[in-house]
């Protein structure tokens, strides 16, 4: 990183660093100067210095940045199959259920706690701490991400929870206090695509009551989309929260995991 950061500013700093040619390869035509001009014909030494402090500045803050983010305590670098029980009726998954020791919003009562299945072989992802909303509980205006797994070959999947009161003035408000699937996804696209979400994305919705909640689902065909150009998503409201779960692919994923990744969103339950 050092090294890097010296490289941003190097173009600045060659004219004033510049060491002088050597006496026995150029003639140096040298004129005097008098004591009362020296000190401004002298070339500022500090601006050497400045610039350099500038350099380290700036390097310790790009690292500071592109810092790897440390995992939250529930967060494995390891197959999900190393460390979460079987699926008790789904042969072939492991099982996730959140718990406070496992995101902020969990922490501060923000999320109720919230299970899925996924293959063994997902491993979980780091979520940085701006996307977190660790900086923001309890009172967060904007949605966030809970945890997140993926897998190369598969695909990969994320929990966002967003709070009610971006949605609607109602507290407590069921899932249909919002409004129609159609009208809910439209708040909340750009959290499933990574950009936007166009009207003619949405391939199919389904409304299903599990309990006593009622979820929304989704297919979406989404071609520009930073998640993936396949997009599965899955919502309630419970408490003071929307949740979605969000299963993503690109077209050489979809190809071999679309049924696993249907699998993983209908599991999906508050």
């Amino acid at each position: 990183m050092a090294s890097s950061s010296s490289s941003v500013f190097s173009p600045l700093l060659r004219p004033s660093l510049r060491l002088p040619t050597s006496c026995g390869t150029r003639s140096t035509t040298v004129h005097a100067v008098s004591a009362d001009n020296a000190a401004a014909a002298t070339p500022p030494a500090p601006l050497a210095v400045v610039s350099h402090r500038r350099e380290l500045v700036v390097g310790t803050a790009l690292g500071a940045l592109f810092a790897r983010t440390p995992l939250p305590a529930g967060a494995r670098e390891v197959e999900a199959g190393k460390y979460l029980p079987p699926a008790p009726s789904s042969p072939g998954f492991v099982f996730f259920k959140a718990t406070t020791k496992d995101t902020p919003a969990l922490r501060a009562g923000n999320v109720e706690p919230y299970e899925f299945i996924l293959p063994p072989t997902w491993k979980q992802l780091r979520v940085a701490n701006i996307l977190s909303g660790n900086y923001c509980q309890p009172k967060c205006a904007e949605p966030w991400v809970e945890v997140k797994f993926e897998d190369d070959k598969q695909g990969k999947v994320q929990v966002v929870a967003s709070p009610l009161i971006r949605l609607t003035n109602r507290p407590n408000a069921t899932i249909e206090d919002i409004g129609s699937p159609e009208k809910l996804i439209s708040s909340l696209g750009p959290f499933v695509t990574g950009n936007t979400l166009e009207p003619e994305e949405i391939i199919e919705t389904n409304v299903e009551k599990i309990g006593d909640l009622t979820y929304y689902s989704y297919v979406l065909e989404t071609p520009l989309a930073l998640t993936g150009s396949h997009n599965l998503a899955k919502a309630t409201a419970k408490g003071n929260t929307v949740v979605l779960f969000v299963a993503s692919a690109s077209d050489k994923q979809w190809q071999s995991s679309q049924k696993v990744l249907k699998a993983m969103v209908d599991s999906f339950q508050v």
